[in-house]
């Protein structure tokens, strides 16, 4: 399982681009940019609010080819050592009927991860909050 470890700073986001396209396999290579883009919607807030400010924590990220639901998936998985923070159960819907300046400010990023992946996990293992998101085998067009 390809992993990665890097400070949790913003500058770090090109790294594990760089990383993510290294190490998908080719299989899921189509669902390259849907795993970037939720890849930086976690990490942007690992890197902004997992840890106190004027502190650097860390952040691991790490691929996976699994057996779930049924069927063959790519697991991506971010971990920090922050506060426990589950963005699933704690960040609301945001009502995407409303127009952009009625809406409260939250939730577009969660929505957007829901919307693209198959299946989303959180959990809070020796004091380290994971998330796993599960995306299927693109469609061949």
């Amino acid at each position: 399982m390809p992993q990665l470890h890097v400070p949790a700073r913003l500058e770090q986001l090109a790294a594990v681009n760089s990383f993510l396209s290294e190490n998908i396999p080719p299989r899921f290579l189509p669902a390259l940019l849907n795993v970037e883009l939720v890849t930086e919607e976690l990490l942007v807030n690992v890197f902004s609010y997992a840890y106190p400010e004027g502190t650097t924590g860390n952040a691991e990220i790490a691929l996976r080819e699994v057996f779930f639901d049924g069927e063959d998936m790519l697991c991506f998985s971010v971990r920090d050592w922050g506060a426990p923070f589950n963005p699933f159960a704690e960040v609301p819907d945001p009502d995407i009927s409303l127009d952009a300046e009625s809406r409260p400010i939250g939730g577009l990023g969660i929505y957007l991860i829901r919307s693209v992946t198959r299946h989303q996990a959180y959990s809070r293992e020796d004091d380290t909050n994971r998330i796993d998101v599960y995306f299927s085998i693109p469609e061949q067009e």
